[in-house]
């Protein structure tokens, strides 16, 4: 244990102080350089070995309903999802046409330059 006692950091600072005064100024270069990029490749690794929480959505396969609903009911239902579904039907279309006339603008532009 008399090993560990004569450790000091003031002794280890000085060591190194004396270490470093001895070397060129190319090697003190290269020793940057090597810390550097040493500690770039230490903090990637430690930045990429976080282990992010796994997405599990909520799908709902089958919605289930009542046995004793009325046929009133079941209209009044399916009106509802068939004005929801036309919406998004439209939504859908709307984005289609703009997407189309984004290609044909595109379509027009290299025509123009002969492609």
């Amino acid at each position: 244990m008399q090993f560990f006692a004569r450790m000091s950091p003031l002794r280890a600072l000085r060591d190194l102080r004396l270490f470093l005064h001895q070397r060129q100024p190319h090697e003190l270069g290269f020793f940057a350089l090597a810390i550097l990029i040493t500690s770039f490749f230490v903090f990637a690794f430690i930045k990429d070995s976080t282990i992010e929480k796994v997405y599990r959505p909520d799908i709902i396969y089958v919605q289930q309903w009542r046995l004793d609903r009325t046929e009133a009911e079941i209209l009044a239902q399916q009106k509802v999802d068939q004005a929801k579904k036309d919406k998004e039907q439209a939504e859908l279309e709307k984005e289609q046409a703009k997407t189309r006339a984004e290609f044909q603008r595109l379509d027009n532009k290299l025509k123009r330059w002969g492609i």
